[in-house]
């Protein structure tokens, strides 16, 4: 009897010259790279819980090209990163962080994030649930917004 591809111990062996794993391809960040989720130079890479394996979680890793960013979104699930390449930065809410090689980042759940490389390639793992929320994009509000964004009865009860 064959084991199930999932069933099976796996060892993808690390290749520091290249920063990959053996046997992990990388697939695309996004569907689509336009629009309010808009994001550049992303590659994610799954090292668990894309291939049938019995999991309730996925291990990914991202990496981020130099200049590039992941897409600014919020989710109803947490996030916990821990920075393994390179140095970058991190939006989290509404303070951005530098951040570099083992530190970690939580993110709970609906506060906003996006990560963003400097000069050089910076990547992450991120293990989340199997089953999750898709990400939602963050609509930024310019300053005065708030003020301009009041609806007609608002303002006319102001100025009662």
């Amino acid at each position: 009897m064959v084991a199930a591809a999932g069933s099976r111990p796996t060892i993808s062996r690390f290749d520091p010259s290249r920063f990959r794993w053996s046997g992990v391809d990388p697939i695309p960040y996004k569907a689509r790279n336009e629009g309010p989720l808009a994001w550049r130079g992303v590659e994610r890479f799954v090292l668990v819980g894309a291939a049938g394996e019995q999991t309730a979680f996925q291990l990914r890793y991202f990496e981020i090209a130099p200049g590039g960013y992941s897409s600014l979104e919020r989710h109803r699930h947490a996030h916990a990163v821990l920075v393994v390449r390179g140095r970058g930065r991190v939006r989290v809410g509404d303070a951005t962080h530098r951040v570099g090689p083992m530190d970690f980042v939580f993110i709970p759940p609906e506060v906003p994030h996006q990560f963003r490389a400097g000069r050089e390639r910076f990547g992450f793992l991120c293990p989340v649930d199997a089953a999750r929320d898709r990400p939602r994009p963050v609509r930024l509000r310019r300053a005065g917004a708030r003020r301009r964004g009041r609806s007609r009865p608002e303002q006319g009860a102001r100025g009662r």
